[in-house]
């Protein structure tokens, strides 16, 4: 492998290290030891669930392939995933508001780890299955858990900026050092050992357990409205009262499914823009470098999250402005040097600048995930938080569902010119939510977080 892959693995973990190690107390937040027990065990949780999700991610293609279906079928596969994620899951993942929090973390490891065991088979519509309640699966990864820790973290009485701490860290560690350890793993459990590529999805099946047994028997049970009389529909309509009767609520889920659409298209273009004609890049050690830079991220966040003054409406203008710019260098690049018709050889000029710039996407992708999760607990009422986080998603999976059947009906430069846009329009938007934040800010009667029976009151019926 060359030495240019090692040159910039060795300089982001230096970063890091140097970020980490150089925290003053002007970049760290006093607390409580009461806080750091409850933070610390829900990391734990966190991590144990994100290892269970990462380690599935470097083989599950591989997986399909081996069991003979061509790119069509398994194109199909991940599209059922992306969708079920649309449909079901947002029906499950606002159960979670009525039924409770903790339940619905539960149900996730159960959910995902009968997805896993649905590897073993080769048939298509039990893999099919598999994809469907995997979908399911993480519209309560990225709602249930983010739920639970908010209201309990009020519940508890805990300071509002600590929250941001727990954020941050959650992020370093499981979207970051957890990821780069479960790929690893899962190479050593498959190719290493020999166990072959199931071998991976029964480890993560093995993680979630585990998890299961900490929630059970460390977690209390928490909910948005446990009113008995508001069925699941009159739910749908609180929140969608909810979002069109309060433009940051709007503005924020247009935000966060802008840059995550745009996330999850990176995913599938990555490999292809790295590798136009086929040469041969270390992919495994790519995708670490990624998930190094989102640690990158991560630190950067929790530097500037335990800085009061500085607000995170701010400062992700910047975010999103330059992950537009790392976006759009597959397109530059095209001007900047005349690409290679050759087949095979180690990775191109183009490839190594675009690689940088993925690097830096990253890093802003660690940045943005403690920070939306800040904002979200800011904006979002509880009683129908987890139903609302839900409904950001729907747009976010039908763009993915689109991206996926349409794959190769556009050249790639244009795929990452329209999440370039996208990225955008983000920046726009997140500049729209700080005037009206601080608007609402300059009115003290009107900053009060309305309850959803109040702004039910407020808005005109949703014939829905």
């Amino acid at each position: 492998m060359e030495i240019f892959y090692y040159l910039i693995f060795g300089c982001l973990s230096l970063v890091v290290a140097a970020l980490e190690f150089s925290k003053t107390t002007k970049d760290r937040i006093n607390t409580s030891s009461a806080f750091n027990s409850f933070k610390n065990n829900y990391l734990v949780v966190y991590s144990l669930m994100m290892a269970g999700d990462w380690l599935q991610g470097p083989y599950v293609y591989f997986l399909y392939s081996q069991y003979g279906f061509d790119k069509g079928d398994i194109g199909r596969l991940f599209i059922a995933g992306f969708g079920s994620s649309m449909l079901f899951g947002t029906i499950v993942g606002s159960l979670a508001d009525k039924q409770g929090r903790k339940r619905a973390c539960v149900t996730y490891c159960i959910t995902y780890i009968l997805s896993c065991f649905t590897k073993h088979s080769p048939l298509y519509k039990v893999l099919m299955l598999g994809r469907i309640l995997g979908g399911i699966a993480t519209s309560l990864l990225f709602s249930a858990f983010e739920s639970w820790l908010v209201a309990e973290h009020n519940k508890r009485g805990f300071d509002q900026q600590w929250l941001s701490l727990t954020f941050s860290k959650a992020i370093f560690l499981g979207n970051g050092l957890i990821a780069i350890v479960s790929g690893l793993f899962a190479n050593v459990l498959a190719d290493t050992l020999g166990f072959g590529p199931v071998a991976p999805f029964d480890a993560a099946a093995c993680f979630l357990a585990i998890g299961v047994v900490i929630i059970l028997s460390s977690w209390s049970e928490n909910y948005g409205d446990p009113s008995e009389s508001k069925d699941l529909l009159t739910q749908f309509k609180g929140a969608a009262v909810a979002i069109a009767s309060d433009e940051k609520i709007a503005l924020l889920g247009a935000i966060q499914s802008l840059f995550e659409g745009s996330m999850y298209t990176f995913v599938f273009l990555w490999t292809p823009a790295l590798s136009p004609n086929d040469e041969e890049i270390p992919h495994g050690f790519i995708f670490a470098t990624f998930m190094l830079a989102s640690m990158l991220g991560s630190s950067v966040a929790s530097r500037l999250m335990a800085r009061a003054s500085l607000k995170v409406e701010s400062y992700m203008q910047i975010v999103f402005v330059l992950s537009s710019f790392s976006l759009m260098l597959p397109v530059v690049t095209i001007f900047l040097a005349q690409p290679s018709k050759e087949k095979g050889g180690s990775i191109s000029f183009a490839g190594s600048i675009q690689l940088f710039g993925f690097c830096t996407f990253e890093a802003c992708v660690g940045i943005f995930w403690p920070s939306i999760m800040k904002m979200r607990s800011q904006y979002i009422p509880e009683e129908a938080r987890s139903t609302i986080m839900n409904f950001f998603r729907i747009p976010l999976n039908i763009f993915v569902c689109i991206v996926l059947y349409n794959v190769n009906a556009f050249p790639i430069t244009v795929m990452f010119g329209m999440c370039s846009i996208f990225l955008f329009m983000a920046a726009i938007l997140q500049r729209r939510l700080m005037v009206v934040a601080e608007s609402y800010k300059s009115k003290p009667q009107d900053w009060t977080p309305m309850t959803m029976r109040e702004r039910n009151s407020e808005a005109e019926p949703l014939n829905i």
